[in-house]
């Protein structure tokens, strides 16, 4: 939920990658259900594990609830959200709203960064030039039947 947030959200200041300590063999539907209730449809999107990362990362979102596995020099954010997996239908749109939020927040943190020193003083692009006069676009989380 957290990646598809984020490609939806975020796209613009962040690439997003997920993975997990034990992933399953396959997205659970509830899962894909709330996630269309939200217009974002999970598509070829399938559970990966952590040894399959190889990329440096500016920062990893631990939401596994285990101490970090992973070995890496980024800053670890934790959040502790509950797994709705073996959950109602309501627990996992409750888990999907909050990640929806937290995602948002940092959406909107990135947004408003300083600038790293190498791009602060790198000659801008004219493609960047426009997104940033167009400001970002606003993210609407109204509830919408699936696209069909």
């Amino acid at each position: 939920m957290a990646e598809a947030f984020a490609r939806a959200y975020g796209a613009d200041v962040l690439s997003a990658r997920s993975a997990g300590l034990a992933p399953a063999l396959a997205i659970q539907p509830l899962t894909h259900k709330v996630m269309l209730e939200k217009n974002i449809d999970l598509g070829q999107i399938y559970p990966k594990s952590i040894d399959m990362l190889s990329e440096d990362f500016d920062l990893v979102i631990n939401m596994s609830g285990q101490a970090r596995p992973l070995d890496t020099r980024a800053p670890i954010e934790i959040w502790d959200v509950r797994d709705p997996i073996g959950e109602s239908e309501s627990v996992y749109r409750q888990v999907r709203d909050e990640i929806e939020q937290r995602v948002m927040r940092l959406v909107l943190a990135m947004r408003t960064r300083k600038p790293p020193k190498s791009e602060a003083h790198a000659p801008e692009s004219p493609a960047r030039k426009t997104h940033a006069q167009a400001g970002p676009a606003p993210v609407d989380t109204r509830r919408r039947s699936p696209r069909q």
